[in-house]
């Protein structure tokens, strides 16, 4: 019981189309997350992987401790679920982006992040027994079209591998799971409390590598910063935006706000990092665009 109560899920409370709160929501989380990237190639200049992962949990942790409302009591009986959801979510993901991008352009990486609301589709259909309405399946039809595209530009290029692309598809299947893990929790207890205590979980699981890197790293004020936005935004406000966004709409409908990101990813990683935005790529970000609007006017 305890375990099928774990890799269950739910239905957002709003099934019609998207308000511009849930629009709000997708588009600060989706904003931040396409700059974490960026953060992230900045932090490399001077930490090993592993030390960016733990900072940014860390930071993010930090600031929600801040808040009371993350203090609110959860029942214990919820505790696997939370811990899995700090798993999925915080150590595994977050783990794997920064090992990614020793591979793999920050840009690129972020338009990869398009592929998410399909492992997302995918697990809540397996949990809840059936599929997205029509709509939905057209909207997350159109946007892997997109993702199709950026993967082809991307194909090839000498700043990408085959291993920091799997790395981030690791990545994207654990953001999938998460996203219906979280949704039962949001309805029960609101963003704050269930986000801290799944960083707190993250932090525990990634530590280990983290203390491991230090050797690896030197002392930068310029990746401390990344670090520190990392944490704060991508970590913090990010993760609770999410958090909310999936308990209103749903998982699969939440998962869109990953088609913000290839948009922040490319112009930031252009302007600032010198990488090479292929015209394909630009096209295919248009389309998972056009696939996150048809899929938030979709009714659940």
């Amino acid at each position: 019981m305890a375990r099928a109560r774990v890799l269950t899920t739910a239905e957002g409370t709003n099934r019609d189309a998207f308000t511009p709160l849930d629009w709000g929501l997708l588009s600060t989380a989706g904003g931040i997350w396409g700059a974490s990237f960026f953060f992230i190639a900045i932090g490399l200049d001077a930490f090993a992987p592993g030390v960016i992962t733990s900072l940014r949990i860390v930071f993010g942790f930090a600031t929600l401790a801040l808040l009371p409302a993350t203090r609110r009591v959860v029942d214990r009986s919820d505790w696997p679920r939370l811990a899995l959801l700090g798993a999925t979510w915080v150590a595994i993901p977050l783990t794997m982006f920064p090992l990614a991008e020793r591979h793999v352009s920050s840009a690129v990486t972020g338009m990869l992040n398009g592929a998410t609301p399909l492992f997302a589709a995918f697990i809540a259909t397996l949990m809840l027994g059936k599929l997205p309405p029509r709509q939905q399946l057209i909207g997350l039809g159109v946007g892997s079209v997109g993702v199709l595209l950026i993967g082809l530009a991307s194909y090839g290029e000498e700043s990408s591998s085959l291993g920091g692309i799997v790395l981030i598809l690791i990545a994207l299947a654990s953001y999938g799971l998460a996203y219906s893990i979280a949704v039962p929790l949001q309805q029960r207890y609101g963003s704050l409390p269930v986000i801290w205590r799944a960083l707190a979980v993250g932090l525990v699981l990634t530590l280990p590598m983290g203390l491991a890197g230090l050797d690896e790293s030197t002392f930068a004020w310029r990746p401390l910063l990344a670090c520190l936005a990392l944490g704060v935004l991508g970590t913090g406000v990010a993760y609770v935006a999410m958090g909310t966004l999936a308990g209103r709409v749903g998982s699969t409908r939440a998962s869109i706000t990953t088609y913000a990101i290839p948009v922040v990813a490319i112009i930031l990683g252009a302007l600032f990092r010198n990488d090479h935005i292929a015209p394909l790529a630009v096209a295919g970000t248009a389309v998972v665009l056009a696939g996150a609007w048809i899929t938030g006017r979709a009714r659940a």
